[in-house]
């Protein structure tokens, strides 16, 4: 899985554009980072940026980020309606995907300590980055805001985790938060009704913090107290949720806001679900979900195998399907239309113009990618064919594994189908692109080819580059091998017990994977024969033959339980 990091900066400044532009200017020169979205308040005077990429990239960003606010903005003539500790308030990184929170909190500790020691910026660690629990909470932290720097680093106990007393530098630039967050989602319940107040009681239902106790359990009863005269709370169902009730005229109808802070804890759909039940339980229906700003792919992929799983059917489809399985049974679409590409995080991190040149051929229509084989070019050449083949192999075991899944009569058999079809499915997905892969090695040989030979030391370089590419170009097509080999257990699974009218598709499944393996066996070997030092292709070598073996005994086996099943 790509890591992926999300870093929403808070700074000082919403008014002076300039000021802002040059700040996100400093954020977006990084490359591998993409700016999401710029959000400046008058107001509040701060502006929110939201940017993403690779965590090394991301953690680069936010420093030089950091750096440009603490030239740019003096704290001493900030004023706005928001708490501030700094120019740069709050740097929080979000893990998106590929990455844990706990990563997250090592790289925003680093970072803290990179600003102290290269910018002389104070900082405190918060929430998941926090040193000592009670710094968990942002608000400690921010405690007394700017104007209190003064006396609380001169407190052992309230100065920051890195920094070592007020100077002239604090005052200008102030302290920074640097923390690790989860995601939060934010999601609006739309309701069939216009009354906020019924709105209000369901999302006290749900909400982690619930609502206040009163005589009798009814809404309008006596606030309950403890023997020390605090207030009584009835927690709500859902763990890391804040909830609201509110109207929108805009839409005419109430809805209930939420924000979820936790989204392991408890993931959308678990909150859709939830929202529903407390509704229906109140006489309410809940017509459908508004998501509000971005999510992480995963999020909604994972609403999606939940409810293909409630309906028993294979979660080894396509992601296409499995996000429109997660818009359409939460009714993402309610209110208006719900595009992934235009919501998730991941497809709008996507460069299409870098993504259309990586998967040049895959992207190619069946009738192009002959016609372009088959042109003058050596590439596409034997290596993409074979992964191309692999990846027919590897579909044909799953299209038999779904077409199982669904058979009348097999019902209880479905997770056990849907278990190969997701296997099928991220094999087909691997040895696509593989196909984009092996061509790009092959290119890799030529750019090296085309390298400079005039000195000595030029043609030492060239023909090390020559030996590194070739290695790598050998390299490619054992993977081909790895993966096409991995579907023939799937096929010969569904030779055995798949639906038996699909017998003769496992069997083409087993003769395509087969015929990748030997395909790309070949390219293994003539490119480990090109090396002038033959010793790295060794094991190469004698992996590529066990994988033949392997390939050709499991070949067998499909065939004979296929012919069984077609004799005549």
């Amino acid at each position: 899985m790509k890591r992926i990091v999300e870093c929403v900066p808070n700074y000082s400044e919403g008014r002076d554009r300039s000021v802002i532009d040059r700040i996100v200017g400093a954020i977006a020169a990084v490359k591998g980072v993409k700016v999401l979205d710029v959000d400046p308040g008058e107001a509040t005077n701060r502006t929110v940026v939201t940017f993403v990429g690779a965590p090394e990239d991301v953690v680069e960003a936010a420093f030089r980020g950091a750096q440009k606010a603490q030239e740019l903005i003096d704290m001493r003539q900030h004023h706005g309606a928001h708490p501030r500790s700094g120019a740069t308030d709050v740097l929080p990184l979000v893990p998106v995907s590929g990455i844990t929170l706990a990563e997250c909190a090592e790289l925003a500790r680093a970072l803290a300590e990179r600003l102290f020691r290269e910018l002389g910026i104070p900082c405190y660690c918060y929430e998941a980055a926090a040193f000592t629990p009670e710094r968990r909470n942002l608000a400690v932290c921010r405690a007394g805001e700017y104007e209190a720097l003064p006396e609380k680093m001169a407190d052992p106990a309230r100065k920051p985790d890195f920094g070592d007393g007020y100077n002239e530098t604090v005052a200008r630039c102030g302290a920074t938060n640097v923390g690790a967050r989860n995601f939060l989602v934010a999601v609006n319940y739309n309701l069939n009704t216009t009354s906020t107040r019924r709105a209000m009681a369901v999302a006290f239902d749900v909400r982690e913090k619930g609502r206040k106790a009163r005589e009798g359990g009814s809404l309008t009863g006596k606030l309950l107290k403890d023997a020390d005269g605090n207030q009584l709370w009835i927690p709500g169902t859902l763990k890391g949720c804040k909830a609201i009730g509110w109207y929108i005229d805009e839409y005419g109808i109430a809805q209930v806001s939420m924000n979820i802070t936790d989204i392991e804890a408890t993931p959308l759909h678990v909150a859709y679900e939830e929202v529903c039940r407390a509704a229906a339980a109140r006489g309410l229906r809940v017509t459908g979900a508004e998501i509000v700003g971005l999510v992480p792919k995963r999020v909604l992929l994972d609403a999606g195998r939940f409810y293909l799983e409630k309906q028993q059917r294979s979660l080894g489809v396509s992601e296409e399907e499995i996000l429109k399985i997660a818009v359409k049974s939460m009714s993402l679409d309610d209110l208006k239309p719900f595009d992934p590409k235009e919501k998730v995080i991941e497809f709008l991190m996507e460069d299409e113009q870098e993504a259309a040149a990586r998967e040049r051929l895959i992207r190619m229509s069946l009738k192009a990618f002959a016609a372009e084989t088959a042109s003058e070019s050596a590439a596409p050449g034997g290596g993409s064919v074979s992964a191309y083949m692999g990846a027919l192999g590897a579909a044909l075991a799953t299209m038999v594994a779904n077409l199982s899944a669904h058979k009348r009569g097999w019902d209880d058999r479905w997770k056990e189908f849907s278990d190969v079809a997701e296997q099928g499915q991220a094999l087909v997905a691997e040895l696509t692109a593989l196909v984009d892969e092996d061509t790009a090695a092959f290119d890799g040989i030529m750019a090296a080819f085309g390298l400079p030979k005039g000195t000595d030391e030029e043609k030492a370089a060239r023909a090390a580059a020559i030996e590194a590419a070739t290695l790598h170009a050998a390299a490619v097509p054992l993977r081909t091998m790895e993966a096409a080999l991995k579907a023939l257990p799937l096929a010969l699974q569904m030779a055995r017990s798949g639906n038996p009218a699909s017998a003769s598709d496992a069997g083409v499944a087993a003769l395509a994977a087969t015929a990748a393996i030997r395909g790309a066996a070949l390219n293994v070997r003539i490119n480990a024969s090109s090396l002038a030092d033959k010793s790295p292709a060794a094991p190469l070598l004698s992996r590529a033959s066990a994988i033949l073996s392997d390939a050709l005994n499991l070949q067998e086996q499909v065939l004979e339980s296929v012919n069984n099943h077609i004799e005549l």
